[in-house]
Order: C-alpha cells, then sequence, then structure tokens
C-alpha cells in the first residue's frame, strides 16, 4: 500500500508509462502513413514494444527512492523477508505500470488498425506478459541501485533480459490477430512468466543484500 500510494502522488511515476504508451501508438500512424493494412500488420508488434518501453520508463523508480532516505535499510531488517519486500514491489509496479497498459491496449488498437480477431489474444498476452517484465525490472533495479545514474545502466541490463517476452508476447497477438492457433506460444510466455516469478525475487534479494553492506 505504501508503494502505491507512492506511485500515484505527483511526481511518483504513475500515469508516465501509459502516457508513453499512447505518444508510441499515435505517432506510428503519422510515421507509416494512412495504410491500414500495413498497420493492421504491424500492430501487435508495436503494441507490445510499446508496452516494454513503458515499463521501462519507472524502473528506477522501484528501489531508488526506497536506497535514498534510508527506507530501504529498514526494509531489510524488518521481519519479512528481502524476497517478499522485492515480490510486493515487483507487484506494485505491476499493478501501477502493467495493468493500466494492459486495459488501455484494446483503445489504442483501434488506432493501429489491430483486426477485430486479435483483441482478446492481445489483452490475454499482454496479461500473462507484463508481470515477467515488472519481476525482471526489478532484479535490474536491484543491481543498479546506490549508482549515480543507473537508470541507463539498468536499461541496458534490462532490455535483453526482456527479448523472450517480447517475442512470445508479439506472436501470440500476431497469431490471434491472424486468427491463427497461438496456444504455444502462450504457453511459452507464461513459462516465462512463472520462471522469473519463482526465481528472480531470490536473485534480487540476494543483490540487495550485497549492495547493502
Amino acid at each position: 500500500m505504501r508503494d502505491l500510494r507512492l506511485a500515484v502522488r505527483a511526481g511518483g511515476g504513475f500515469g508516465l508509462g501509459l502516457a508513453f504508451f499512447l505518444i508510441v501508438v499515435t505517432l506510428v500512424p503519422f510515421a507509416v502513413g494512412p495504410r491500414t493494412e500495413l498497420l493492421a500488420a504491424i500492430a501487435p508488434g508495436i503494441l507490445w514494444l510499446g508496452a516494454l518501453l513503458a515499463c521501462l520508463l519507472s524502473l528506477d523508480r522501484i528501489l531508488a527512492l526506497d536506497w535514498e532516505d534510508g527506507s530501504l535499510d529498514l526494509l531489510a531488517t524488518a521481519p519479512l523477508p528481502m524476497e517478499g519486500t522485492v515480490s510486493v514491489k515487483a507487484l506494485a509496479h505491476w499493478l501501477t505500470t502493467g495493468l493500466p497498459l494492459v486495459l488501455a491496449s484494446p483503445v489504442l488498437g483501434l488506432l493501429l488498425s489491430l483486426p477485430a480477431a486479435g483483441y482478446g489474444p492481445l489483452v490475454l498476452s499482454l496479461l500473462v506478459g507484463t508481470p515477467a517484465l515488472s519481476v525482471i525490472g526489478t532484479f535490474g533495479a536491484a543491481l543498479t541501485v546506490g549508482l549515480r545514474r543507473g537508470g541507463l545502466l539498468l536499461s541496458l541490463l534490462v532490455l535483453p533480459l526482456y527479448v523472450p517476452t517480447l517475442i512470445f508476447g508479439a506472436e501470440v497477438a500476431r497469431r490471434g490477430a491472424g486468427a491463427l492457433d497461438y496456444a504455444t506460444p502462450l504457453l511459452m510466455l507464461a513459462g516465462i512468466t512463472c520462471g522469473t516469478i519463482a526465481v528472480l525475487p531470490f536473485a534480487s534479494a540476494a543483490v540487495l543484500r550485497v549492495n547493502l553492506r
């Protein structure tokens, strides 16, 4: 609840990712031109790429503010294990960044002439895949916490880890838009998300313990 309250405050970052997502999707038709068939073909990839970059914008706020005011030291000595703290922070990031992107994606799909058959698979792929983006981003934030100007380094570390989620998420949306079977890429996407949730909180907690020594 504390992280949610901080996110919705002025300057807390809530809505920043959603605004960036809207800007990216709005600018693409201007760059491509009024070519409905081309927009429909690239819509799944553009929507997923926009969602990924929008999640990337707010990653540095996950742990940096707690590091600056000393709250992270208190959390490290709290009864709650550090793995639990990291997991809750990743959940708060998804609720304030990933979930709004999932809810806004059908509306933004209209701007890109996404086929009617693609809306369900698009929302499903984002709903399954965006938690992995938040968990991976939390791991990157743990690696760079305490570094001056660590935002750029965070992006360089996290982007390669985002690639599998982007590939399978966009493939689910693309196959759904083409009325094809998308069960296989959806299962792969779900596997990536489950794997990151199971493993990365422990890695993030271990990195934070090293940085706090």
